[in-house]
């Protein structure tokens, strides 16, 4: 993919964004590792505030849902297709109006580890909706949860 310098700064003015702007997003410790249309992944270290069984060391299940929908809505915002194009402020404007329609998320295996990366891919895409398929996988290359959602990416009229 040729990026312009346009492409480069709009990315990253959304990882910025991302990173820093999303309060969220930095309860969970989540930081975006890298990020295109084809495909984006963040990174977060577990923590004893994110365990959701202390003597077995396992992620909360919310948690999990959390990072692959928050990774999710990335992916969707890379993927909205207009005239925003890959201008920053025109794709953060039409964003303002991304939301999740529907979250599934399967748990394969106990989510352990020290830290974890998520990763969103687009399945379809259109002017109003996104549908992205994320996974959640530890240090130790375990692929523990999967997740689709369905993302809104328009003002209804």
């Amino acid at each position: 993919m040729n990026t312009s310098k346009n492409d480069d700064d709009s990315v990253r003015a959304i990882t910025e964004y991302f990173n820093e702007q999303i309060p969220f997003n930095k309860v969970l410790g989540l930081r975006v590792e890298s990020i295109n249309p084809e495909s984006v992944s963040a990174v977060f270290q577990m923590r004893v505030d994110l365990l959701g069984h202390s003597s077995r060391r396992m992620l909360h299940g919310g948690v999990i849902a959390a990072v692959i929908d928050v990774t999710g809505g990335l992916s969707a915002l890379m993927n909205i297709q207009d005239d925003a194009g890959r201008n920053f402020d025109a794709r953060m404007k039409k964003a303002d109006w991304l939301s999740t329609l529907d979250l599934r998320v399967d748990f394969l295996r106990p989510a352990t580890g020290n830290s974890f990366i998520v990763k969103g891919y687009p399945l379809r895409t259109s002017k109003k909706i996104a549908v992205i398929r994320t996974e959640l996988i530890n240090d130790e290359d375990n692929l523990v949860a999967v997740g689709t959602a369905t993302y809104h990416l328009s003002k209804d009229k």
